[in-house]
């Protein structure tokens, strides 16, 4: 059964690649009814795992393993799997991918390639639920390169336009550097282990046997061999999850429509490398909790939670404060990887790809109804034009600031900062991470100001969206609330079901000193983190020149629910125009600068790693040119020469020769065919001259 779960949206992509771009009806009828078959058959795997037992201490797992290719005496098998961790992923990624697949039917409706849009879409999914259900490091790297090659084709869907096209190569090229790394963690895996499935009766990499022999074996740099290799397929994770310093790419991906944001930010491409930390984590903890792998993965994630969010805090393009926001929180759910909790970052990761994917088609929600405006300061006061999206998007917003207690991202980012408070290597990543925390709720808040709050500033009318849009947005905000629930530490329901362990309702766990003590501090945080971001921003787009705007937030929210319903647009008010200066950027402009110039990393990198490339490239075309061509050039001459001499030999030598040798025989013949005349006389001549001779060398001979 769990076969068909990627089967159904392949086969979708397959026949909607073959009808024409006007079938625009039948394309999306069949991507998004596979995509609902594949959302009821995982369901139904999930179902299936809740119902089975713990084999000696660990998780129950069903797989399949068949061979693939045979050279030799070897032969490589692929296999699929369905264990607590992969059914749980994958039914929030056919869950959110079918959400979106919906509402990306009223958003790209006038797009002239729907067709294949929707095409792009339903082979990005089946290749994001083939890494999940894999059982085989070889299947997952086949399907990671396919999620790459639909990232490519949808970063790039709007190809016309030169900043899509460069976000396309740019995105498969960076991620192309850590896959790099990946190839050669498995290739070294496969060597050391004899074997890529996963598990394969205690003959699997993720088996006993396997990673006793990887982590006794040394390397030549003095690493257990698990290390090594755990570090080369991190590079792969870092590269899709856009860690530091691969996630330039990750940014510029918001060329692409919306709907594909949030699919690549929030269910699928993103969250592979997450997933792949955490399917691949005995081996990363193969040499205990605080390897020099899971170190390099806390350090990693930390310094990139912190580092996103700061840069988010100076962009002005809703998209792009969303874009560095999903960096910084998959640096969250890294550091929960390092310091050993799996657990708490696949509860994060899940929870996130909710009510991330809420927050990415709200942003496309509010871009739809302001006419493609993408810049915030050229919006403002949308919550009377667009109550449904506002409101839907104020609570992702909460959840994604970690707002208590009704908000699932308070819940999971509460965990990871507990269990980075525990890890005993340092303390310094837990402040990173509470710093980054604040710094999301400062910069969520800034952008809610600037969208919703004050009076509209733009030119265009806005309006709210369509239902095909807005029900997605309000089934998305229900499960990013719904979530808190089995997040909590007083029913902690992921661990049990992550571990097989059996976990009790005990709201005593919530008066624990631990506890309190972290959900404290992440009160503060967010509180100031909010606070201080209505302290700054409560003004725009309020005041214009002195003065502050009539109405209050209720009378305009009640005033535009009842224009709504009513059918008529809402009235403008253009009384406020976009605040030429951000008030962070009066206060601190030399830093305000560099965030909003994303710290110059882009620019770095031109100076030194595309500038040294582009030297590397020129001196191998000098080598090639002057060198090997060189090279070629004189092999040809010589050639050419050879042939010249051979050409004289065989005219002046063997042709000569040969013409000379033939005409003294043509002489010859010439001669003695001469004495065949046909006359007698002549013939009695020759004979009696012969007898003469003959008579003379016997008279000689006697003598």
């Amino acid at each position: 059964m769990i076969s068909l779960i990627p089967i159904l949206p392949l086969l979708a992509a397959g026949v909607t690649a073959l009808m024409k771009r006007g079938q625009r009806a039948p394309a999306a009828t069949l991507v998004i009814a596979a995509q609902a078959a594949s959302t009821v058959l995982s369901l139904l795997a999930f179902l299936q795992t809740l119902g089975a037992e713990a084999v000696h201490g660990d998780v129950a797992r069903t797989y399949f393993n068949f061979p693939w290719l045979s050279v030799g005496g070897e032969t490589l098998s692929l296999g699929l799997l369905l264990d607590p961790l992969g059914a749980g992923m994958v039914l929030m990624v056919s869950f959110v991918s079918l959400l979106i697949f919906i509402y990306s039917v009223g958003y790209m409706k006038e797009d002239a390639n729907f067709t294949r849009f929707f095409c792009f879409l339903s082979l990005f999914s089946a290749a994001m639920l083939g890494v999940v259900l894999s059982n085989s490091l070889l299947l997952t790297f086949i399907c990671w390169e396919l999620v790459g090659l639909a990232s490519y084709l949808l970063i790039g869907f709007w190809f016309h336009k030169p900043e899509a096209a460069a976000a396309a190569k740019k995105a498969f090229l960076t991620t192309r550097i850590g896959d790099m790394g990946f190839l050669l963690g498995m290739l070294w895996l496969y060597s050391a282990s004899g074997t890529l499935l996963f598990y394969d009766h205690g003959n699997g990499c993720l088996e006993q046997a396997a990673l006793t022999a990887i982590a006794t074996k040394t390397a030549c740099i003095g690493l257990a061999v698990s290390n090594c290799i755990a570090l080369l397929i991190f590079c792969g994770a870092a590269g899709k999850s856009g860690q530091f310093p691969l996630h330039v790419w990750l940014p510029d991906a918001m060329e692409g429509p919306t709907p594909v944001s949030a699919l690549i930010h929030a269910a699928t491409m993103v969250a592979a490398g997450v997933y792949l930390v955490a399917r691949m984590f005995p081996i990363f903890s193969a040499t205990g909790n605080v390897s020099v792998a899971l170190t390099t993965v806390a350090w990693v994630g930390a310094f990139t939670a912190l580092f996103a969010a700061l840069i988010a805090v100076a962009q002005t393009d809703i998209k792009r404060i969303l874009a560095y926001s999903t960096v910084s929180q998959l640096g969250f759910m890294m550091l929960a990887l390092g310091v050993g909790s799996v657990t708490a970052a696949m509860v994060h990761l899940i929870a996130h790809a909710f009510f991330k994917a809420l927050l990415f088609l709200g942003a496309g929600s509010v871009i739809h109804g302001v006419h493609e405006e993408q810049d915030i300061r050229n919006m403002g006061g949308l919550r009377k034009y667009m109550p449904v999206t506002f409101i839907t998007y104020a609570i992702g917003m909460m959840a994604l600031c970690g707002v208590p207690f009704f908000f699932s991202g308070f819940w999971s980012k509460d965990e990871i900062l507990h269990v980075a408070h525990q890890w005993p290597v340092s303390q310094l990543p837990f402040f990173m991470a509470a710093a980054a925390a604040f710094l999301t709720a400062f910069y969520m808040t800034r952008q809610m100001c600037y969208v919703f709050g004050g009076s509209y500033r733009g030119h265009a009318h806005p309006h709210e969206s369509p239902a095909v849009m807005t029900i997605p947005l309000g089934i998305l905000a229900g499960a990013a609330v719904l979530m808190s629930i089995p997040a909590t530490p007083a029913w902690p329901w992921f661990h049990g079901y992550h571990t097989g362990e059996d976990i009790a309702l005990d709201f005593a766990r919530l008066i624990e000193h631990d506890f309190l003590t972290i959900a404290g501090l992440s009160i503060v945080i967010v509180t100031a983190g909010i606070g201080i971001g209505c302290l700054l921003y409560r003004r725009i787009g309020i005041e214009s020149q002195g003065e502050r705007a009539s109405r209050p937030f209720g009378q305009e929210t009640s005033q535009a629910l009842s224009h709504t319903r009513a059918g008529r647009p809402c009235p403008l008010d253009h009384s406020n125009a976009a605040p030429s200066v951000d008030p962070l950027q009066k206060l601190l402009p030399g830093l305000y600068s560099a965030l909003a110039n994303r710290l110059y990393v882009d620019e770095l990198y031109n100076a030194t790693v595309v500038r040294a490339l582009g030297l590397l490239g020129c001196l191998a075309a000098w080598i090639d040119r002057w060198i090997f061509s060189g090279i070629v050039r004189l092999v040809g001459a010589l050639s050419l020469l050879a042939s010249a001499l051979s050409d004289l030999f065989d005219r002046f030598g063997i042709n000569l020769g040969f013409d000379s040798l033939c005409g003294g025989l043509r002489n010859g013949g010439r001669v003695f065919s001469s004495w065949e005349s046909g006359r007698v006389q002549g013939y009695l001549r020759f004979l009696s001259v012969g007898a003469v001779l003959l008579l003379i060398i016997l008279g000689w001979l006697l003598t």
